[in-house]
């Protein structure tokens, strides 16, 4: 029986004992997914395993791609972090490169088959960030509130900020 649990419990003792918390990183080590249908940001090892996970919400409850600026919608795509700052209303501000070439590559698109208006501003400014204080129940409740960026509990923001370099990959899908 002891055997069975060790054998069990040994995959996440090694986990924890190698953990994103515990590790000194540069940009290639690590890289992020966030699935917006689940409402999680993952973060992975440069082999691609998956270390741990924090709840976050976005702008919209449409969780459609980002359209034009104003749709408080959340980009989807690849990007990078480009800067880590400390924000006055948000704890934490990791910025992202949105818009990237395929980004504004996809908005002229919308613009030509006038799916988005003529005069529409593609938008900038996304990044990943933590929450007004002592609102940190929004993310629990699963409240889009941004205007387009990634929120989660400032807790889980400052370990991501202290622990992911600048140019960090993030992969932000539906």
């Amino acid at each position: 029986m002891k055997k069975h649990f060790f054998l069990a419990a040994l995959p996440a003792f090694m986990l924890l004992n190698t953990s994103f918390k515990n590790a000194v990183a540069d940009a290639n080590d690590y890289y992020v997914v966030v699935e917006k249908h689940s409402y999680e940001l993952k973060v992975y090892d440069e082999y691609g395993n998956w270390l741990i996970s924090y709840p976050v919400v976005f702008g919209s409850k449409d969780l459609g791609d980002k359209m034009m600026q104003g749709d408080r919608k959340t980009p989807e795509g690849t990007y990078h972090i480009t800067a880590k700052r400390p924000h006055p209303k948000w704890d934490k501000f990791l910025a992202l490169d949105y818009p990237t070439a395929d980004d504004y590559k996809k908005f002229n698109e919308r613009k030509a088959q006038g799916l988005i208006p003529a005069n529409a501003q593609i938008g900038g400014e996304i990044g990943i960030h933590g929450t007004w204080p002592h609102e940190e129940f929004a993310v629990d409740q699963y409240q889009n509130w941004t205007m387009g960026c990634v929120s989660t509990k400032n807790a889980y923001i400052d370990e991501i900020f202290a622990k992911l370099p600048v140019g960090t990959k993030v992969i932000i899908k539906r």
